[in-house]
């Protein structure tokens, strides 16, 4: 744990953390940038360094995880909470989510994070493919941001 948790709810460990949902439009198609950990589909994220805004934290996430530059924030997206425990501490961990663009055409997984693969996968797609309810809310969101609420 580093020293920006503090109590949260029920006396658990408040862990503040950010992250990017990379996007681009391919021949009028949405597509996201997904990250493979673990055997997992996910999007980048992590915890917020001390002294860190969200927004930047995010970012910051963006580049480590996927090799990227660092991506242009366009919007704001939900916030989603999540608790866990680690060896016998409960741990609140609330993510601050934001709509991203890159420049970026070359990625390169950060494998010291175990991620394995970045890949460009349609928003439909990647809303299936992800393996945590709270992200499939977190495209969705980014669906009606875009203005593609239709499948």
């Amino acid at each position: 744990m580093t020293g920006n948790g503090t109590p949260g709810k029920a006396g658990r460990i408040d862990v503040p953390a950010a992250g990017g949902v990379v996007f681009r439009i391919r021949s009028g198609t949405p597509e996201v940038l997904l990250i493979y950990r673990k055997g997992v589909w996910d999007l980048p994220k992590g915890k917020k360094e001390e002294g860190e805004g969200y927004a930047m934290a995010a970012a910051r996430e963006v580049a480590e995880e996927t090799g990227s530059d660092l991506p242009l924030i366009v919007g704001s997206l939900p916030v989603t909470y999540h608790d866990y425990n680690m060896d016998d501490v409960e741990y609140s961990k609330h993510t601050r989510w934001y709509a991203m663009i890159t420049r970026s055409n070359h990625f390169s997984p950060q494998l010291d994070e175990q991620i394995e693969k970045v890949c460009w996968i349609g928003l439909e797609k990647a809303e299936k493919l992800v393996g945590f309810e709270n992200l499939r809310l977190v495209l969705s969101d980014l669906r009606r941001l875009l203005g593609s609420d239709q499948k």
